[in-house]
């Protein structure tokens, strides 16, 4: 079987381990707001969250791009955005604040989205997988 853009192999493992990233650096997320929510307003909550956001998926797909790189950079990054999503979605929206009126905020949700693709998919571009030694 050749390594085209549009084949993916996946096995159990490899997702596993592709949605532990994912959800780490969604987890991060999470307590940015959680925490910038009980020490400061709402909006600078968002404004650290826009920030955090990218660096932490920055870090995470290094580590993964480097150690596991079962995916592409495309397909590491639609993944990780996929994951992402669904947690927003059943975790932060239904479970937690019982509500999707997150969604409407271009700054706390759709932008950091943005950011986060672009940072994962960069990232793993640079990074690739390790070359073994000569």
């Amino acid at each position: 079987m050749g390594n085209s853009a549009c084949e993916v192999s996946v096995t159990l493992k490899s997702f596993a381990i592709v949605a532990l990233h994912a959800a780490v650096g969604w987890a991060l997320c999470g307590a940015t707001m959680g925490i910038g929510m009980a020490v400061t307003t709402l909006s600078n909550a968002m404004l650290a969250h826009l920030g955090a956001a990218p660096l932490f998926f920055i870090a995470i797909t290094w580590v993964y791009a480097r150690r596991f790189a079962y995916t592409g950079p495309m397909q590491t990054a639609l993944l990780f955005l996929a994951i992402v999503v669904v947690l927003d979605v059943f975790v932060a929206a239904l479970l937690i604040q019982r509500s999707f009126a997150m969604f409407t905020s271009v700054a706390g949700v759709w932008l950091p989205l943005l950011l986060i693709g672009a940072a994962t998919y960069l990232t793993a571009r640079l990074a690739g997988p390790r070359q073994p030694a000569a």
